[in-house]
C-alpha cells in the first residue's frame, strides 16, 4: 500500500521531512514545534479518535444515570449488633412517660390564645392586647425557670397594674401564691424537661359594682413538672398543680393611671405529687403520699383533666 504523505516511509514509520533536517542541524526546533508539526500531521486522526470518545463518554454516562434511577438504593439497613458490634444506647425515658402528660404540648407551646374579637366595649386590638398580657404573666408565673427557682416576686409584679401590686407580694409567701404562680422550694430541682401544659383560655365583657367596664379572661391550666427525684425508679418525679384564675383588666378609661393592667378577681387550684409541708409556705416540691392518710377516692390519672373539678375531696 502507498500513501500521498512524504513524511510516512513505506514502513508505514512517520518521519519529519528532508528539509526539516536539514534545518534541525542548522536550527534544531524545539519541542514545542516538534509537537506542533506532529499534530498537524496527524488533525484528522486526532479529530476522529476524540469523537469517538466524545460518544463513549456520553453513552457511559447515559447508562450511569439510567442504572442510578431505575436501581435507586432504600435506606441502609442497620447491622444487627453481633459479637464484635455495639448496640444504639436506648433513649432514656424522661420524666412524665407513663403519664397522661406524656404527648401534651411542652412549655409555651400549651397555652394557646383563642382569636380575639370585639367583646363589649373593648375593641378587637383591646381584647388581644388583654390575651396578650394574660399569656405573658402565664410564661412568667408557671414556666419561667429563674423567676421560679427566684426568691423575689419582682418579676411577677410586672405584669400587674400598679396598684395591684401590694396584693400580690402579701401572697407571696403563703399557699395562696400557689393558686397563680409556682414558687420551687430551694432543694427542688427541676429535670431539663420543659413542663407539659394542658389547657384553655376563655374572654368575656363584663362590668364590676362601681360600673367599671372590665375583660375578664378565665384561664384554666393543669400544670405538669418533672423534678429530678434519685430516690424514683426512674429518677424522676412529677408534680401537676391545676388552676383556674379570673383576670380582670379594666377599660382604660373608667380608672386612674394606677389602676390600668392587670387584676387577680379570682382564682383556686388544687397539686398531686406535692410536699403538703412546703405548699403550706408557697413552695413547691415532689413529695410522696402520707401513709397514714386516707386512700385517695379516684383515679389520679383523672387530675390531670383540666375539667376536673377543682374542689378535692382530699388535700393538705
Amino acid at each position: 500500500m502507498t500513501t500521498d504523505d512524504p513524511a510516512t516511509d513505506r514502513t508505514g514509520r512517520e518521519d519529519f521531512p528532508d528539509w526539516l533536517r536539514q534545518l534541525e542541524r542548522d536550527i534544531r526546533p524545539g519541542l514545542a514545534v516538534r509537537l506542533r508539526i506532529w499534530c498537524r500531521r496527524r488533525s484528522r486522526r486526532l479529530v476522529g479518535g476524540v469523537g469517538v470518545l466524545l460518544v463513549l463518554a456520553l453513552l457511559a454516562g447515559a447508562a450511569a444515570y439510567r442504572s442510578g434511577h431505575l436501581r435507586r438504593p432504600g435506606p441502609a439497613a442497620h447491622p444487627a449488633a453481633g459479637p464484635g458490634a455495639t448496640a444504639s444506647p436506648t433513649a432514656v425515658p424522661g420524666p412524665f412517660a407513663g403519664t397522661p402528660a406524656a404527648g401534651w404540648p411542652a412549655g409555651p407551646a400549651g397555652i394557646v390564645l383563642p382569636p380575639a374579637h370585639r367583646a363589649g366595649d373593648f375593641t378587637t386590638a383591646q381584647v388581644a392586647a388583654g390575651l396578650a398580657q394574660v399569656r405573658a404573666t402565664l410564661l412568667t408565673a408557671r414556666l419561667d425557670r429563674p423567676f421560679m427557682a427566684g426568691r423575689s416576686p419582682d418579676p411577677l409584679l410586672r405584669h400587674f397594674a400598679p396598684a395591684a401590686r401590694a396584693s400580690v407580694r402579701k401572697d407571696w409567701t403563703t399557699e395562696t401564691i400557689a393558686a397563680y404562680a409556682t414558687r420551687l422550694a430551694p432543694d427542688a430541682r427541676l429535670a431539663p424537661d420543659p413542663p407539659r401544659v394542658s389547657g384553655r383560655i376563655t374572654y368575656q365583657a363584663t362590668r364590676a359594682t362601681n360600673g367599671v367596664r372590665e375583660l375578664a379572661v378565665t384561664t384554666n391550666f393543669v400544670w405538669v413538672y418533672g423534678f429530678r427525684d434519685p430516690g424514683a425508679r426512674s429518677g424522676y418525679s412529677v408534680v401537676l398543680l391545676h388552676d383556674t384564675v379570673v383576670w380582670h383588666l379594666p377599660h382604660q378609661d373608667d380608672v386612674a393611671v394606677a389602676s390600668r393592667g392587670l387584676w387577680l378577681h379570682q382564682m383556686s387550684s388544687y397539686g398531686w405529687g406535692l410536699d403538703c409541708g412546703a405548699i403550706h409556705q408557697g413552695l413547691v416540691r415532689p413529695g410522696g403520699l402520707d401513709p397514714a392518710a386516707a386512700p385517695f377516692p379516684e383515679d389520679p390519672e383523672s387530675l390531670y383533666d383540666p375539667d376536673h373539678p377543682i374542689a378535692l375531696p382530699t388535700h393538705c
